[in-house]
């Protein structure tokens, strides 16, 4: 997989989510970069795709921000079938639930059916999450320590960059070895793949936890697609239905860290995307 990145590669479908744009900890220039070397017939985006909770509170907005949503909506044009089921942190998208645009459709769930006749129910998975179901305001003060994690990790791989050391999530790390994260996460995965057995589908594609991963549950199929802060990872169907986990961090040569700590490009906004960013402020 090393020079996965440097070639095109052609997928039935692919999945994507919480990439968290308006957010410093979103890897905008990797996705850009999977964007860019990837094609599919379909493409889902699994919900947080812009963080309208961090935005509400300090506007951050870069130029490679505009150029994923600039890059996602040129694939639709040239015939994609994008998908944007929006997840907790742009609920406010929910409000045009079933309607397009730019040819991109806007759906509160959906079931995809694979190449090799599989059905999965595919949604974000917020509502299985009992933090957003039942005490909204702690998932709030999560979020702002979720963050103070990232920016931590930031510096963490700023410093393991210039021994010569590749990129390594530290807040993924310490999720996975947290005895309570690790409780939270299963029973995030049983309450999903319960409502995939009572919706009758073979499996269940999802997002929200940042924890890519796909395994078998008691006959069910449970996907996650991962993040774009964290893991950098998408989820893919290959054209005989496979499903596989791309790590877009392990497979190409671009450091994560450039999107952070260098200037973001000085060249004039295009004028759509200017529109862009003042009906999403509106909207928040």
């Amino acid at each position: 997989m090393n020079d996965l990145s440097k070639q095109q590669h052609r997928y039935r479908s692919i999945w994507i989510s919480d990439i968290h744009l308006g957010t410093r900890g979103c890897q905008a220039e990797m996705l850009l970069d999977f964007l860019k070397n990837t094609e599919s017939k379909y493409l889902y985006l699994v919900g947080d795709i812009i963080d309208g909770w961090r935005m509400k509170r300090a506007w951050y907005w870069r130029q490679a921000h505009n150029d994923v949503i600039q890059k996602i909506l040129r694939k639709a044009r040239k015939g994609t079938r994008v998908i944007y089921i929006p997840g907790n942190h742009d609920e406010n998208f929910r409000d045009f639930t079933d309607h397009r645009f730019g040819r991109v459709a806007i759906l509160y769930e959906t079931v995809h059916t694979m190449a090799d006749g599989r059905r999965f129910l595919v949604l974000h998975g917020d509502r299985f999450d009992g933090v957003i179901k039942y005490a909204k305001w702690l998932a709030f003060l999560g979020d702002n320590a979720y963050n103070a994690a990232i920016a931590v990790n930031m510096w963490f791989n700023v410093v393991r960059k210039t021994f010569g050391l590749p990129y390594w999530s530290l807040s993924a790390y310490l999720k996975h070895k947290v005895k309570n994260a690790v409780e939270y996460i299963s029973k995030f995965e049983d309450a999903v793949v319960d409502e995939a057995r009572r919706r009758g589908t073979d499996g269940v594609i999802c997002g929200h936890i940042h924890t890519a991963e796909i395994r078998d549950m008691n006959g069910i199929t449970y996907c996650n697609d991962g993040d774009w802060v964290e893991s950098c990872s998408a989820l893919v169907e290959h054209m005989d239905g496979r499903l596989e986990i791309l790590r877009w961090a392990d497979a190409q040569s671009l450091s994560l860290q450039e999107n952070d700590v260098c200037e973001s490009s000085s060249s004039a906004t295009p004028g759509f995307l200017r529109s862009m960013a003042s009906s999403v402020r509106s909207i928040l």
